[in-house]
């Protein structure tokens, strides 16, 4: 009996050290990025996994010591997955207090019928899914739709554009939709996912899995994934810079002529008392190619 207070005891200890360094990732993001304003109405989109469950506590946390007014309401698009347990986030939910809303789409029989077996079939759910949500959004005037991606997700979104799509971008903290109908925002985007998962555990979220795409292995996330956890055992802090180095952009030192007008630069000569005479060697003088 002593042994388990000890270990009840040890947990709170550690849920609430968690607890203070989730709000204080969130608050910094919310602060840092503008994310949440006075008035805001800001949809918490959950899915049932750790991440949204938990984005919506903090957020709840947050709210009742917030120095602006916002609201927060709960809306799941329930996907008609087959086994997928109906009455768990509506009971989780109920018993919070919190306005939410269940959104039913059969988005999974579209996916199933469009996507050959054994491929990914993320990429066409979260557009389905991303539109139904804005259409709910602009119809229930909500200012702020919140998704529940953390660090992690952003490393790995990096990561799996450089390797398979050719370029170098990530998800943003903040968006404005495409059609411009929505602001996107990761209130997460500083917390770290073995922080979220250890927080969740303590918490008892009723977590739901996704069987859609999570019965599929050898996803190309998965591989990027073991990856980034491989360079975070092996080598304390590396991911830590990574992070800070997405923060930290230099456009002039990358080789993009869209953000950075490379055509532009050129020496003043006046200014630098270094003109260039015929006797320069050639690659000192700037008529070298003839350009």
């Amino acid at each position: 009996m002593a042994e388990q207070l000890k270990d009840e005891r040890k947990a709170t200890l550690e849920l609430n050290k968690l607890q203070k360094r989730l709000r204080r990732d969130v608050g910094q993001a919310i602060s840092d990025f503008g994310m949440i304003e006075a008035g805001d109405k800001v949809m918490c989109c959950l899915s049932g996994g750790k991440d949204s469950y938990t984005m919506l506590d903090i957020l709840l946390n947050l709210q009742r010591s917030a120095p602006v007014d916002f609201e927060l309401i709960a809306v799941n698009l329930d996907q008609k997955q087959p086994g997928f347990p109906e009455h768990v986030l509506p009971d989780y939910l109920s018993e919070l207090g919190i306005e939410y809303h269940i959104i039913e789409k059969d988005t999974y029989s579209i996916v199933k019928e469009k996507v050959p077996e054994g491929k990914t079939t993320c990429g066409l759910c979260s557009r389905l899914r991303r539109g139904i949500l804005y259409n709910f959004a602009e119809e229930h005037g909500v200012t702020k739709i919140a998704l529940g991606h953390h660090r992690d997700d952003l490393l790995e979104t990096l990561f799996l554009n450089m390797f398979y799509g050719g370029r170098l971008k990530t998800m943003p903290p903040k968006l404005k939709s495409d059609d411009g109908r929505n602001v996107v925002i990761r209130p997460l985007v500083y917390a770290r996912e073995k922080d979220i998962e250890r927080y969740s555990s303590l918490r008892r979220f009723p977590i739901i899995p996704c069987n859609l795409c999570g019965s599929q292995e050898n996803l190309q996330r998965q591989v990027v994934k073991d990856m980034l956890n491989s360079w975070d055992r092996e080598h304390p802090g590396r991911i830590e810079s990574m992070f800070r180095a997405i923060c930290n952009v230099s456009p002039s030192h990358l080789a993009d002529p869209a953000i950075y007008d490379f055509d532009s630069l050129e020496v003043d000569w006046r200014e630098s008392g270094a003109a260039p005479t015929p006797e320069a060697p050639a690659f000192e003088r700037l008529d070298v190619l003839n350009l």
